[in-house]
């Protein structure tokens, strides 16, 4: 079992999840420290670490390179050199060396791209087959952050948006790209907002693959580290997220468009927007907690009343997700654990046969076990921030410890919801 702090020398909380507080505030993980947690939540890493290494790389190729086609039929067939691109958390030529693997894309995903799941067949017949890799869950997660963006009250980036400056640099940018292309240009005229607002669009594409450029190389490491016994339990996993938080923290968000050879700027490095707070912040708030009804489920119509009026009151994120009837959160879960069950490591395979119910509820069961892995993940989150703004959790101090206890029972206030998994998750019968 790992190591954990002594218990705060402060009187049990009274929350009614006083018993994750007080794991928390022993320096664990709101899920639940066994082996089997462990295991499953590392599994499923791997499994969404390989879909990742596609999705952040056709994000930058839309954002870059495809930006304001009118007819992008082909936005999901990514060109060679974009498999090719080096993540700069990747191999030898890495910025940061967070995984020892190759900095291009993943054999694993190269394979699955080649052969599908059915037979090998040419590219567009695998797509028409919808035998690929689900880019819409991608898109639908970037929408999650534009959408939220400007209601989250964290980072600048979403408000640059609206800055002159930004204007100016996306004007550059559309004039250029439809530089032969006098009807668009004329229509560029008639309806800017249109263009312009179809630009921000593009500048959260741009966020988001960044944002995952750096979590893949983060979970292929974890399951490397986990397959050669190197975490001991849960809390290893989860600070060895909030240790990659820290030293990533700074990574430029910005957003260029490559337009006949020339690179146009606009959002330059230069601005200073980072990693955590214009980007992991935002995707956690935007997808884990908030995203939206899925399609179908609630009306939006005000009298209805089936959606709360103010956005921030938004739970419709995988934190909680009623998976069972498979679909019912913001983002379609289906289209991710479908991605997530061709790349499966063994030993979770192994246990969800025998633990399902059949072949047809491994989707099911896998996302299940994704959403104990996104409260892992969560659970990381909060320490950072914790790390970030308040005290050690052996602080000698009793008035420090309370204002630890106080940010943890704040967070999680959150999962008071009847709609929340924090209690489901604490069940190993959860499943």
């Amino acid at each position: 079992m790992p190591e954990t702090l002594a218990p705060p020398k402060l009187p049990p909380s009274n929350h009614p999840f006083a018993e994750v507080i007080h794991r928390l505030e022993a320096g664990g993980s709101m899920l639940p420290d066994t082996p089997e947690n462990l295991m499953q939540i590392i599994g499923i890493y791997k499994a969404y670490a390989v879909p990742m290494d596609f999705y952040w790389r056709d994000l930058l190729y839309i954002a870059e390179e495809v930006f304001l086609n009118p007819l992008p039929f082909f936005k999901y067939f990514l060109p060679q050199k974009y498999l090719d691109l080096p993540n700069h958390y990747a191999g030898d030529g890495a910025d940061l060396r967070i995984w020892r693997g190759p900095a291009t894309a993943h054999p694993e995903l190269l394979e699955f791209m080649a052969k599908g799941k059915t037979r090998p067949m040419p590219k567009l017949f695998h797509h028409l087959w919808h035998d690929r890799i689900n880019m819409e869950f991608a898109e639908a997660c970037m929408q999650a952050m534009l959408w939220h963006g400007r209601d989250m009250g964290m980072g600048l980036f979403d408000a640059y948006l609206d800055s002159e400056e930004y204007k100016a640099n996306a004007d550059r940018a559309i004039r250029a790209y439809f530089k032969f292309n006098p009807p668009m240009l004329a229509l560029y005229t008639l309806f800017p907002d249109l263009f312009l607002e179809q630009v921000r669009q593009l500048s959260y594409y741009a966020n988001l693959g960044l944002f995952w450029e750096v979590m893949a190389p983060v979970f292929f490491e974890m399951s490397d580290i986990y397959d050669e016994g190197g975490f001991k339990g849960v809390p290893d996993a989860m600070n060895f997220l909030v240790n990659g938080i820290f030293a990533i923290a700074g990574r430029p968000i910005y957003h260029r468009v490559n337009i006949r050879g020339e690179w146009f700027e606009i959002i330059p490095k230069s601005k200073g927007f980072t990693w955590l707070y214009e980007a992991a912040l935002p995707y956690v708030e935007a997808v884990f907690y908030r995203t939206a009804p899925f399609r179908g489920t609630k009306s939006y119509n005000a009298q209805a009343g089936q959606v709360p009026a103010e956005q921030k009151d938004f739970h419709y994120g995988i934190l909680y997700a009623d998976v069972f009837p498979v679909g019912t959160a913001g983002i379609p879960p289906t289209l991710l654990m479908d991605d997530m069950y061709h790349f499966l490591p063994p030993y979770l395979i192994e246990y969800y046969q025998r633990h399902c119910r059949g072949e047809d509820d491994m989707l099911v069961q896998l996302g299940i076990t994704f959403q104990r892995s996104m409260y892992n993940v969560t659970s990381a989150v909060i320490q950072a921030l914790r790390t970030a703004l308040l005290y050690p959790l052996d602080d000698a101090n009793p008035r420090h410890l309370a204002k630890n206890r106080a940010f943890f029972e704040a967070q999680l206030d959150r999962f008071l919801r009847p709609e929340a998994r924090l209690r489901d998750i604490q069940s190993a019968d959860y499943r």
